[in-house]
């Protein structure tokens, strides 16, 4: 399949990075919070939720903007060490040296700016992107589509149907749906991300795999 393509929006973490975060970790930390201060019940199905899911259905249920802060303070805690020493996924930089001239490319993270920007220059691709928008720019973590929003209004040249967004997770996915922008599946499964109530317009094993869907 081809798209016609203008810009294109990456994950950050184990889609241009090898991401050493421990997320479950991170969410088990998140979780414990929430539940003593009695914003989720120890019942919640923490099993099917990423932390920014997770957030997201507290959100319904009294998260205070303090206690909020306090779980990003928590999150920040797991980037720092999962983030340091980094390294890319393979065929990343080449991929971005070939197409860097031709599209307009973001960086989509629910990580905090700091870390994102610190990550990108370690890895020295930073130079590639056009933008970076982290949680700071989002009223909502991923799977809400209002980092994407956020793109497409800083893009407004770019038209909606010539976006195309590359990610690992569900909640990438769910995102990009939401915003109706085409989403790719990096390494997983179309099975998988069908199971969390993601279309996904393709999957690719390696990175370079978009290639032949942008051109």
């Amino acid at each position: 399949m081809s798209i016609r393509t203008k810009g294109i929006i990456f994950d950050m973490d184990n889609t241009l990075l090898q991401s050493k975060i421990d997320f479950s970790a991170m969410k088990q930390d998140i979780f414990t919070l929430l539940v003593e201060n009695k914003v989720l019940p120890s019942s919640f199905p923490v099993q099917d939720h990423t932390p920014s899911s997770m957030l997201e259905h507290a959100k319904q249920f009294g998260l205070t903007d303090a206690l909020y802060q306090t779980s990003m303070d928590i999150a920040a805690k797991h980037e720092e060490v999962g983030m340091a020493g980094a390294g890319l996924e393979p065929g990343v930089k080449e991929l971005l040296q070939s197409i860097k001239q031709e599209y307009t490319l973001v960086v989509l993270t629910n990580n905090s700016y700091p870390a994102a920007l610190k990550a990108l220059e370690y890895t020295d691709i930073v130079s590639y992107f056009d933008f970076i928008i982290a949680r700071e720019q989002m009223t909502s973590l991923k799977p809400s589509p209002s980092g994407f929003h956020f793109v497409m209004n800083e893009f407004q040249e770019i038209k909606m149907g010539e976006w195309i967004t590359i990610g690992d997770s569900w909640i990438d996915g769910k995102a990009a749906n939401a915003a109706g922008i085409p989403f790719i599946s990096y390494r997983t499964s179309l099975e998988e991300m069908e199971n969390k109530g993601v279309k996904a317009v393709a999957r690719v094993e390696h990175i370079s795999g978009i290639l032949s869907i942008i051109r």
